[in-house]
Formats: C-alpha cells, structure tokens, sequence
C-alpha cells in the first residue's frame, strides 16, 4: 500500500520532515531512536513502515509496540486502523477487561499494542506468543523508564528470539538506553535541537538577583511573566518547598512536584496543570522529562542544571514544535552560567516591586468516581451542562482516573454549578463532588 494512500485517510497531502526521514531510516536501519517532541506526528511516523514490513502471509504476531498508558496504546490502534492497511491490531491495557483481549488474541494480529503490565500478563498465561515477532517499538520510552516499568519490559523482550529491528521513541533525549532493550549503534534522528541561534524559536535570558536574594528576584521575575504557563526547576525538593510556601504566602495559584509527595497528590498538580487551573510549576528535575504535561511557555533555572543533559531536558519543556519559548537562568553573587551553554542569554530586567501574576479563568471540580465505577467522559459533561447550568465553553478538560474524575471549570461559575449539582448521582451512584486544592 503506498503512503499517499494512507495520507489520504488522513487527509494529509504531504509528511512533515520528521515524518520523511523516519520512513526512510525505519525502512533501512537495523536499530532506530526517534526523539522528537510530542504532538510532532511520532505516531504515524513510525507505523508508516509496517504497511511494506508486515507479511500478509505470515500468522502471528509480527510486530510489538510497548506503551506506558492505555491512552497511548488506544491512540495508536486508532492512528494504524485509519492507515487502511487490511493488518489486524490488538490492543491491551490494565483496565480493559482480559477475556475480551484473551479472545482477540486467539486469532493473533500482524500488530500488538499493550502496556507492559497488561502483555507481560499474556504471555504468563501464555495467551499469546512472540515467537514468530521481528520488530519491536518502545513508544515514548522515557516515560516507561519514568513508570517504573524496567522488570516488565525486558521479561517481555526475552519473549522475543527473532528481533530484526527495533525502535525506541522518547520526546526528549535519552540519557542511558538499558542494555536488556538490546539496541546496538542505532541509527538516531533528534528534531528536538530547535534551540540554535537565530531561529527565534528559544529565547535565553539571564536574571541577575537583584541584593543577591534569589528567591525575590524570582518572585519580581514571576510577577512580569504574569500568567504565562511556567515552570521553575530547583535541584532539591526543600528549594521546591521553600518556594512554594512564599507563593502560598502571596495567594499565587501554583502547583509542586517532586519524590516525596504521595503519587495521587502529584497526579493531581499534574490534571490541574493540563487543564489549566494552574500556571505555574515548581519541581525538580522529576518535571523534566517522561510526564504528559501541556506546551510550556517560560523555563525557569532557579537552581541552575548540574548537567548539559539536565539542562537539555529542562528546556525541552518549551519552544516545542513551531512555539516560541522563554528560558531563564537566575544568578546571586558569584554565581555563573553553565560552562556547556552556547549561547550568551540577554540581560533580564526585572521591575522595582512585586505584582501577584493573574490568576486563571479555570479551577478544577473533584468527583470521587471513576472507570472502575462505569463512569466516562460523557456521563460528567451531560451531568454539567444539564444539572450543572454550565455552558459548552463554561467546561474545559475532563480526566476521569480509575476510581476519581476531575473536570475543569470556569472560576466564576464553579461555586454555582457546585451548588446545582451537590446532591446528583451519577449513574445511580451518590459521588462527592468538591472544589480541587
């Protein structure tokens, strides 16, 4: 099937660049990396290849693709059904239920997407075989790594004695690539080096902190970015901690995130800033690479990166794809700007007084149900639109976990709705419904 016929079920004349050298190394090369930002097409990029590489007469799973999330892996059955290629996929996740994946997998596809947990569980039960498999696709890898999900993929690899190629997709560049992936000199595509003189792409200031006190000057630096979507990187959580208590002190709307908060309570700064509750982020370098977070808009190095791969990660939070981005370096005393930075940032002024950056028209509504309760997307629009006096553009992004919902609201509408809809069910379940903190 050639690709135009594909494009054109994606109404798409024409691939991007990224695109165009990722067809042509997965076609050639033995071993590919592929790092490019999100949003940027990876998806279609690397499944492209499979319409010449898949064999219509061979039975079994030919190809593997390991996802760290169900909605990757969902994302992914859907982009390769579109492509029109007549291969069958199979899709499995934690949450979807298993007789339904075991029965899909009697007959087996040419393709298999799952998250590492949920394949690792086949093969045990041996509901499926990788034996005749020969091309494998670790998608944004990074966050496996970041997932914890190390032990699972390579059982799952040694599944796999025929291994012809492989590729490894992250949004960001990869430090290390463990040695149980099996990639040897691979070729590597990185569209994610866009920060080069002259492209007006990234932007480099430096902040010079004004009496050598660095956490004012941040405050002053944050009052003039205003409510531009921000995240401020310290090197250790107690420098996350301190700075968040003096934003609390001046009722600025933040989130923080680093290793010692519990998992529900950094999944919940990381909903609010998808949705747009919050703005503005203080975390370690846990925020830099492996999260699903929005497009940022101003990297801030309150403590300035150890390494010129940290630093690489850090400001891969923003300029991404045609976006501009702002990065930042504050400096105190006898501070200076890392030794591996090319580029001579311009100075950054920083006005006289403190101003409390604007909050946002959003705040996030807490539903205590989720999937494991039967509760969808649409069941909690159709609750507030119609119970809740909410209009179409009153309601922003829904994220409904397993056994929690959260919705983004208008602030100026939110105590109202909340008061309309305190004693509703949700599909005959009573739910506690709250304002997010």
């Amino acid at each position: 099937m050639n690709t135009s016929q594909i494009l054109s079920n994606f109404n798409i004349t024409e691939l991007n660049e990224m695109q165009k050298a990722t067809l042509e190394v997965v076609s050639t090369a033995k071993d590919v990396v592929l790092i490019s930002p999100t949003g940027s097409g990876k998806t279609l990029a690397f499944l492209l290849p499979f319409s010449d590489l898949l064999d219509k007469e061979k039975e079994g799973v030919q190809a593997l693709i390991i996802v760290p999330t169900r909605e990757l892996a969902q994302q992914i059955e859907q982009v390769f059904k579109q492509m029109g290629t007549g291969f069958k996929i199979s899709c499995c996740y934690g949450g979807h239920p298993v007789h339904i994946e075991r029965n899909n997998l009697l007959e087996p596809p040419a393709m298999l997407v799952g998250t590492p947990g949920r394949i690792a569980h086949h093969l045990r039960k041996k509901n499926v075989s990788l034996t005749k498999a020969c091309y494998l696709v670790l998608d944004e890898f990074d966050k496996s790594l970041e997932s914890g999900f190390q032990e699972e993929m390579s059982f799952i690899i040694k599944h796999i004695p025929h291994l012809k190629k492989r590729i490894l997709t992250s949004a960001t560049p990869i430090a290390e690539i463990p040695s149980f992936v099996g990639i040897k000199e691979p070729k590597e595509l990185d569209f994610t080096k866009e920060d080069k003189p002259g492209n007006g792409v990234l932007h480099y200031k430096v902040v010079h902190a004004r009496d050598d006190d660095k956490l004012n000057s941040l405050l002053l630096l944050l009052g003039k970015i205003n409510s531009r979507s921000t995240i401020v990187f310290c090197n250790h959580r107690d420098a996350v901690n301190r700075i968040s208590e003096e934003l609390s002190k001046l009722k600025v709307a933040h989130g923080f995130y680093h290793g010692g908060l519990e998992q529900i309570d950094r999944e919940k700064t990381l909903i609010k800033l998808r949705n747009g509750s919050v703005n503005l982020l203080i975390s370690t370098d846990l925020a830099a690479r492996g999260l699903d977070i929005p497009e940022i808009e101003a990297v801030i190095h309150f403590q300035l990166p150890l390494t010129e791969d940290a630093m690489i990660h850090r400001n891969g939070r923003t300029a991404r794809m045609n976006a501009s981005g702002t990065v930042y370096f504050i400096l105190e005393g006898e501070d200076y700007l890392p030794p591996f930075l090319k580029i001579i940032p311009e100075e950054e002024t920083l006005p006289k007084k403190i101003s409390v950056p604007e909050p946002s028209q959003w705040k996030t509504l807490y539903i205590s149900a989720g999937k494991k309760d039967k509760i969808n997307k649409m069941d909690i629009v159709g609750m507030l639109l119609q119970k809740g006096g909410l209009k179409k553009e009153e309601l922003g992004k829904i994220e409904v976990l397993d056994h929690s919902s959260y919705a983004a609201v208008k602030s100026d509408k939110i105590v109202k709705t909340l008061n309309l809809i305190r004693d509703e069910r949700i599909k005959n379940k009573k739910v506690k419904m709250e304002i997010s903190t």
